[in-house]
């Protein structure tokens, strides 16, 4: 049978399950990625399991977001971070050595293989020919254990490219027009495949900006084919020998199709609050500015920079705009000192900071309030960038950086100079000393994992009661996302390895009364709209509400991650029968569910009591994931099943 380049990876990795849309599958993985911000509760999940060493080809711990040190707490996990990656055999990437994403794929990215990351942008690295899909974290820590990864098998979206970009277009606008054209919730259940003869001139680093902020649409990865671009890519970076070519069959077939012509794009911009809210900037042009970034996981390679260093050489950035450079990795930070560029911005103006994600997770960089923010990162959901009424717009470095000139949004094309030619250098600076290897298995065992006083051990759910009263604290609309779940930031994110005390920031950006009714409450629901939980992959948005109480989520729909990781630590997620039935539930009503275990184990539908009447409503869940709601969630299900062999 003909495979595109996502049935490839998936059916070389295919575990159990078929290749049919809807259906759950497991995956054998290659590779995990983990971040500080997601880590800490990775490494405590697998001391739980009480796992000696990772059994993956390659993981790798990054510390990369939570990188402000007002206190002890982040250099704190760090150094618990670092202890555990000896300990486990996982490679260890310090503070300042970069984002994780464009570091994984400079140092370990090679086509063909699968990568499990507990980032939700962790399908960047589909841009090698990889299979890269976002988790929660304890997904991730079975993964390491080398347990397969459960998903239900996506359809595959195939959009072809045609056409090159023009001048004052980039990678940026290509995904910002997907956005455009789809919405933030386009890609659910959905891999996008790129494909066709537009990607000629797009570079690895190019489609690393595209597979990124696929997660934006909600897909479950994206993918591109291993081509000239990568081998180039790979050379570059010495590791030629990793390449490997991985191309669809010619006549091969997609569930759902598109096309986009490169050369027909212009400038873009998604407005506030959404990625999916995009327009073309010119219809915006003129409205006022005090911050422009440039950096990201969304925007990580070395023309991001170079290109707005070469629009400021010789010129002022406005007196009224700060113009944050965040570079994405110390070997391209190094890259860009050798070749003069970080000289240029410096001179116009920039204030460069340390290689991490930065003000890109609200840790540093917070715009004024009330002022327009222009940013080349993956989101800008409210309040994620540190200020809590933000405005923050996304955009390409070319228009961040025409508007940073100009001091207000500014449609690159109307600058009076010339598009600067930037090409990606063959010899770019390779730096591998602050990126530890792991321990051998002897000296491993030796080393003691040390723990801050602010990390505390995970806390223990019971099992899922058969009868259930709840009350239902909130009701929410569509696309609510992690961030107003579970607030980043630098107030926040410092306690991410203490579970009750972070517990205590549960909603804020909608109800800053939920943790005070919680306590008071005990067990409860919420209900949501469409899209529920969308966003970044932190698990705390699950533990934090379960921690207080939280038992049942009910919306119309929710984001692939967040489904799961309620399944993953005992929340039950439901789904309406009857879409109207959202319109008849209030806050501080209850609903009640009697003979719950018959009922899940019965069929996809129940019942719950209703103020107006019953109410019919879907779970969707596997026998495998009813099992590990009915033991109280995934580490208890590992505890009781342990090793259960997976076929690696």
């Amino acid at each position: 049978m003909a495979m595109n380049v996502a049935q490839k990876l998936i059916d070389a990795h295919l575990i159990q399950g078929k290749m049919t849309p809807g259906e759950e599958i497991a995956l054998r993985i290659d590779q995990t990625l983990t971040q500080d911000a997601t880590g800490t509760l990775v490494m405590l999940e697998l001391e739980a399991m009480e796992l000696d060493r990772v059994k993956t080809e390659v993981s790798a711990q990054y510390v990369d977001h939570n990188l402000i040190q007002e206190d002890n707490k982040n250099p704190d996990d760090h150094r618990f971070l670092q202890s555990a990656a000896a300990r486990l055999g996982v490679w260890f990437s310090r503070a300042g050595n970069g984002v994780s994403h464009p570091t994984h794929q400079q140092r370990f990215g090679i086509p063909g293989k699968t990568l499990l990351g507990s980032d939700s942008h962790t399908p960047a690295a589909g841009a090698m020919g990889m299979l890269a899909i976002g988790a929660g974290g304890i997904d991730v820590a079975m993964a390491m254990a080398g347990e397969p990864f459960h998903t239900k098998m996506p359809e595959i979206w195939g959009v072809r490219l045609t056409g090159e970009l023009p001048d004052w277009v980039s990678a940026k606008d290509v995904i910002l027009e997907m956005l455009r054209r789809h919405d933030v919730d386009g890609g659910i259940g959905r891999i996008i495949e790129y494909h066709g003869p537009g990607l000629a001139k797009l570079s690895a680093m190019d489609r690393h900006v595209i597979a990124n902020m696929g997660a934006e649409l909600g897909a479950t990865s994206s993918v591109f084919p291993s081509d000239d671009a990568v081998k180039r890519f790979l050379e570059a970076e010495g590791r030629g020998d990793d390449w490997q070519a991985l191309a669809a069959d010619d006549d091969c077939t997609y569930d759902v199709e598109d096309e986009i012509d490169l050369a027909s794009l212009e400038p873009l911009i998604a407005k506030p609050s959404s990625p999916g809210n995009v327009v073309p900037v010119r219809e915006i042009a003129g409205e006022p500015l005090s911050q422009a970034y440039i950096g990201s996981s969304a925007n990580p390679g070395y023309r991001d920079f170079a290109i707005a260093a070469e629009m400021v050489k010789n010129r002022q950035i406005d007196p009224w705009v700060s113009f944050d450079i965040n570079p994405t990795s110390r070997s391209i930070l190094e890259t860009l000192i050798r070749d003069g560029h970080i000289m240029s911005l410096i001179a116009a103006g920039a204030r460069l900071h340390q290689a991490g994600c930065n003000g890109c997770i609200g840790m540093g960089q917070a715009p004024a309030n009330d002022s327009n923010s222009l940013r080349t990162t993956p989101r800008n959901f409210p309040g994620r960038s540190g200020t809590r009424e933000d405005r923050v717009f996304l955009c390409s470095p070319e228009t961040a950086t025409a508007s940073a000139l100009c001091g207000k949004i500014t449609d690159p094309r109307d600058l009076d100079f010339a598009y600067p030619r930037v090409k990606n250098p063959d010899d770019p600076v390779v730096n591998n000393q602050h990126l530890f290897a792991p321990l051998e298995s002897a000296q491993a065992s030796q080393v003691k994992l040390i723990k801050g006083p602010n990390i505390a051990s995970l806390p223990t759910f019971d099992p899922i009661e058969n009868d259930l009263e709840l009350k239902i604290l909130l009701k929410m609309e569509d696309n609510v996302s992690t961030d107003e779940i579970m607030p980043a930031g630098a107030e926040v994110l410092p306690y991410r390895s203490n579970i009750p005390r972070i517990a205590e920031f549960s909603f804020r950006g909608i109800d800053e009364d939920y943790v005070a009714n919680a306590k008071d409450s005990g067990d409860h629901c919420v209900i949501a709209g469409n899209n529920y939980g969308q966003g970044s992959s932190r698990e705390h948005a699950a533990i934090a509400p379960r921690y207080l109480g939280m038992r049942v989520v009910v919306a119309r729909s929710f984001a692939r991650i967040h489904w799961q990781n309620l399944v993953n630590f005992g929340v039950l997620p439901l789904t309406f029968d009857d879409a109207s039935d959202y319109d008849n539930l209030e806050t501080g009503q209850t609903l009640s569910f009697e003979g719950l275990h018959d009922a899940l184990d019965k069929g996809e539908t129940l019942t719950a009591r209703a103020p107006k009447g019953d109410i019919t409503l879907r779970h969707g869940l596997s026998p495998r994931q009813l099992e590990v709601l009915r033991e109280g969630g995934l580490i208890n299900w590992m505890r009781q099943h342990g090793d259960t062999g997976n076929k690696h």
